[in-house]
């Protein structure tokens, strides 16, 4: 996951108020529903201090919901009165709404609610071109078209010679065509910086376009038999999608299992546990942070001072290091603070770890960049 856009929340100081609000169910009185929430949300942060200006500004941005309800939900992060940053979720929130009030912003959730989200280009290929289709969590939309040259196209059974020049102009028009598509489908999916391209179509049609792709773009193509005119199921799509997101993930455990071995000096290119992981943050060493969301150490106590640079396991370190304030927080928050403003990505693990197996130690991981 790229947190660059979580930047906004470590430019000011806290406390934060977190909030995840669960607009995924479709009634009659949703409008009620979501009031209900919003009045609710703000008695919990007055109940855990929060202050009244920063209570009234989060239950007026869930009120606003009810006017265009999201299809699963929406962060909210507030402090001071003002709600700073307030993203859609991919998937509703496990267990319903809820609020937090803490030294820290609560991200870490976003992980798995808003974090592994491909973003799909379904193209419905056929002979005289494609039609494109942008799909995520949050929903589908059209994404343009393609329409090639319209004739010749379609092939004669005859093996008369007499024929020939007639079928060599067919081939000549599927490849012109497919050609086509594949320029096309490569500046939309530059566009819209697509993590995955689903060709359905005929066999024939797919490969054809499948072949004249950039090859930067050939391990992000998936395929889909279907007839000409037919289109995929959502249930189809999200299949595929979350294929992506398992090979993904389980691309990076293995890069993690492959660095955490020592190398001839002992040095390891992957640590686990929070006093490791806390000192690679203070060094600037991470490149990827891995959380698995059920791991026993990410609610761990840890040290946190005004800079996102100072972090420890124990709060007279941060002395030892000139930190004349600091704040418990989670670790899992601390480290993921850390990761924004260092430019590095962080990952969940949960659509591949077993629950029974504590993959990185306690939960929290990280390949760095250095060893």
């Amino acid at each position: 996951m790229d947190l660059a856009f979580l930047n906004p929340l470590y430019e000011h100081p806290g406390p934060w108020a977190s909030v995840y609000v669960d607009t995924s169910r479709r009634t009659e009185n949703m409008a009620h529903e979501v009031h209900l929430t919003a009045q609710a949300m703000a008695r919990e942060l007055s109940r855990q201090g929060a202050d009244e200006a920063t209570c009234r500004a989060v239950q007026a941005a869930i009120e606003d919901l009810r006017h265009s309800p999201d299809p699963h939900g929406r962060a909210l992060f507030a402090r001071a009165g003002n709600v700073v940053l307030d993203p859609m979720l991919a998937r509703p929130p496990q267990g319903g709404s809820r609020a937090v009030w803490a030294p820290l912003p609560r991200v870490g959730p976003m992980l798995d609610l808003a974090g592994e989200d491909p973003v799909a280009i379904v193209a419905y290929v056929d002979r005289k071109g494609a039609d494109f289709e942008l799909r995520s969590a949050l929903g589908r939309q059209k994404a343009g078209a393609v329409v090639g040259q319209q004739w010749p196209i379609h092939r004669t059974s005859s093996l008369d010679w007499s024929e020939r020049h007639f079928q060599l102009k067919v081939e000549n028009t599927w490849e012109h065509n497919a050609a086509e598509t594949a320029d096309a489908l490569s500046v939309c999916q530059e566009e819209a910086r697509a993590d995955l391209l689903i060709l359905v179509g005929e066999d024939r049609e797919r490969h054809e376009v499948r072949d004249r792709l950039p090859k930067r773009l050939h391990d992000r193509v998936e395929e889909a038999a279907h007839g000409a005119g037919s289109r995929l199921l959502d249930e189809d799509v999200e299949q595929i999608r979350a294929a992506h997101v398992r090979r993904r993930v389980e691309a990076e455990l293995d890069r993690f299992r492959a660095a955490r071995a020592p190398d001839d000096e002992g040095r390891s290119g992957a640590v686990e546990g929070v006093p490791a992981l806390v000192e690679a943050a203070r060094e600037q060493r991470l490149e990827e942070l891995l959380v698995r969301p059920d791991g026993a150490e990410n609610h761990r106590d840890v040290w946190v001072g005004e800079d996102p640079g100072q972090l420890a396991v124990r709060r007279t370190e941060l002395k030892i290091l000139g930190e004349q304030h600091s704040w418990r927080a989670r670790a899992d928050d601390a480290l993921l603070r850390s990761a924004v403003v260092t430019d590095a990505a962080a990952l969940s693990l949960a659509p591949v770890v077993p629950a029974d197996e504590d993959v990185p130690a306690g939960g929290l991981g990280a390949i760095l960049r250095w060893r």
